[in-house]
């Protein structure tokens, strides 16, 4: 009784702050709560962002918190911004609401580890959802094979550029071990080939603008590359933005990864020569399905596991899909990723345009 009381006060106080953010024209309240909200919600789950700078994240977010709903969850979603310290107050914030179980995107792969721990030591199971916690040994792991990732990047590349090609490379933060994992699988294969990796810059809490800054601070060296391989398509989308203001976008290929529409666009236009498309519905769904089942106290029937640094935890790894213009449509189009006419957007405004002008030049 003395549980849920807290729980009660505890959803209030979240939903005032909630709806006092957005009072205040903020972009992304501090706090919010499942759209679905039922008071009568069976469990707690509590829910926290590194941030939203990636673009997939609000995707995740909308189809963890549909499918938890549909099981009978209630979720609270919190957003760090980037901060480490922000998201450390947000787990001791979940522990003392005393919800029944905790999903974290951290921000660092070590700077949660004690957290987790607490949250455990309460008895609350935690879930890392696609990057991993280390040392800390969370009751359930799920992401996508990042090591594959990296080395669908590096195949694509080494088809296009041949051996001893020039690659700059543009990644994520050290303190992502995601980036890592996914530098392990692209270098493997890049050595297979001796690909010359001319420069390596890593862009602090995935700001996609240091990806721009940093091509310009460079030009010389980055004009030397047969591609750059980026981390994200967002950092991909910079590294074109850069590239296009010099007149390179096209001769320098990129790379990334999340299949971002306007990735998609930029494979179509031919400007960006490949993603990977990572079904984060899929993700998404599962991991809402164990987050429901662990915050139930039931057992979770999960064959493989992954090293934390210490600890051999749960493992689901979600399968991905190397996307490029020959097989765009198939993947990302067929399977209601994003829609044809926005991926083919400019390309479709080109051809009007031709067409409406030999019009014009047949009418005169």
């Amino acid at each position: 009784m003395m549980k849920n009381l807290r729980k009660i006060i505890a959803a209030t106080t979240a939903m005032s702050f909630a709806l006092m953010s957005a009072s205040c024209g903020t972009d992304q309240p501090s706090l919010i709560s499942n759209p679905s909200h039922d008071e009568e919600a069976e469990l707690t789950i509590g829910f926290s962002f590194d941030s939203y700078v990636i673009e997939r994240w609000t995707r995740d977010r909308d189809v963890f918190c549909a499918t938890a709903g549909e099981l009978g969850a209630e979720v609270y979603v919190q957003s760090a911004n980037g901060e480490l310290e922000t998201q450390i107050s947000q787990i001791e914030y979940f522990i003392n609401m005393e919800v029944d179980a905790i999903v974290i995107v951290t921000i660092d792969g070590d700077g949660l580890t004690d957290s987790i721990k607490a949250a455990k030591d309460a008895g609350i199971p935690v879930i890392c959802y696609d990057r991993i916690v280390r040392n800390a040994n969370a009751d359930l792991y799920i992401s996508f094979d990042n090591k594959v990732v990296g080395s669908f990047m590096a195949e694509a590349i080494c088809e296009e550029i041949g051996d001893e090609g020039n690659i700059v490379e543009i990644t994520g933060p050290e303190s992502d071990y995601n980036v890592a994992q996914v530098m392990e699988g692209f270098e493997e294969v890049c050595s297979e080939h001796d690909e010359n990796i001319l420069l390596t810059y890593n862009c602090e809490n995935w700001r996609s603008e240091l990806a721009y800054d940093f091509i310009n601070d460079n030009i010389d060296e980055v004009s030397e590359a047969d591609i750059i391989m980026c981390g994200n398509d967002a950092l991909a989308g910079e590294a074109v933005h850069a590239l296009a203001e010099r007149g390179l976008a096209g001769q320098i290929l990129v790379v990334g990864q999340d299949a971002d529409l306007e990735a998609c666009q930029r494979i179509v236009e031919g400007t960006q020569l490949m993603t990977v498309y990572k079904p984060v519905e899929k993700l998404a769904r599962m991991a809402a399905e164990y987050s429901v089942m662990l915050a139930r106290g039931e057992d979770i029937d999960v064959d493989t596991t992954f090293n934390d640094g210490s600890n051999e935890i749960p493992y689901v790894a979600i399968e991905s899909v190397a996307v490029d213009k020959d097989n765009i449509d198939e993947v990302i189009i067929a399977s209601g990723f994003h829609q044809r006419e926005d991926v083919y957007l400019n390309m479709d405004e080109t051809v009007e345009v031709t067409e409406i002008s030999e019009s014009s030049e047949e009418t005169e």
